[in-house]
């Protein structure tokens, strides 16, 4: 066989986390058309098929599979070795990838990520939007933000931003022409807007008051897979929202929504940073983990 270079195995790495020629080769820095050149060399170095390739869609093979096991780790540790570089520079420095859900990024990543970059030049970061969970590892993400429910046993978590609260609105016109709900129930007869995650399933709105916890199974005859098109089309008057109170507060104080079951939407502990359990931080994101539990997020 003959002999595979790092740069080879950093090719397939990045076609193996993005499943992309385009945004594979974003990443490398060269053009798709290179990069397919780069692993047809590769696969006939190895005298095997390490990718499924459509016109629509790039599949690792078995034999991929294997190699991305065995060679993703290693990497791992190369890029480990260079951080702990960091630890010789009067500042920490480096490219932090975060994956978070939209609305999460936005009402609290996003924020964060802007003061933290202001007090650390030396540091990168990438926001990498997706409202499904993602393999962190496999994927390339140093750390995420989702709520401490979903997030996997075998990840460190430290909360994140204030505590979050849900809010039940549609606008006033809505309501001139609906009755307003005074339990949970009654939504059913109303017209809202669902939320459909990316895996098929349709969000059932939660409830809670006095200890007593409801899951409502919405009947929406508009379904949409993003909160903010839910406040949006809430606003056009389509029906009533399950959203967070902190998407529309202002929406709320200028009277262009109107809230409803305030008594029945608690607040909770809110999102949370979760980031692998790893034998050395790298400093970068020891420095940003550091900042979070320093504005008492």
């Amino acid at each position: 066989m003959r002999t595979v270079s790092p740069s080879d195995l950093s090719s397939f790495l990045a076609l193996a986390r993005h499943r992309s020629f385009r945004r594979a080769a974003d990443e490398l820095g060269c053009t798709p058309s290179a990069l397919s050149h780069a692993l047809k060399a590769l696969e006939e170095r190895l005298d095997l098929r390490l990718f499924n390739r459509t016109t629509r869609s790039v599949a690792l093979t078995e034999a991929g599979e294997l190699l991305l096991a065995r060679v993703a780790p290693a990497f791992r540790d190369i890029e480990d070795a260079l951080d702990d570089l960091n630890n010789f520079r009067g500042t920490p420095a480096g490219r932090l990838k975060f994956n978070a859900a939209r609305a999460s990024a936005k009402m609290v990543l996003l924020p964060l990520a802007a003061r933290f970059l202001e007090k650390h030049p030396k540091i990168s970061i990438e926001i990498v939007v997706d409202n499904d969970l993602v393999d962190m590892v496999s994927e390339g993400f140093d750390a995420g933000v989702r709520f401490g429910e979903v997030i996997a046993q075998d990840m460190i978590a430290i909360p994140i931003g204030p505590r979050q609260r849900t809010a039940i609105v549609a606008t006033p016109s809505y309501f001139e022409r609906h009755p307003k709900p005074t339990t949970p129930e009654h939504l059913k007869a109303l017209p809202s807007v669902g939320l459909r995650f990316g895996s098929g399933r349709l969000y059932a709105w939660e409830f809670e008051r006095g200890g007593v916890e409801l899951h409502v199974e919405m009947n929406s005859a508009l379904i949409v897979d993003d909160q903010d098109m839910m406040v949006e089309a809430a606003l056009l008057g389509a029906g009533v929202a399950f959203t967070f109170e902190e998407q529309v507060r202002q929406l709320i104080n200028e009277g262009k929504l109107v809230r409803v079951l305030e008594d029945w939407c608690p607040y909770y502990s809110g999102l949370y940073l979760y980031y692998p359990s790893r034998r050395q931080m790298p400093a970068a994101l020891r420095a940003f983990v550091d900042f979070v539990r320093s504005t008492g997020s």
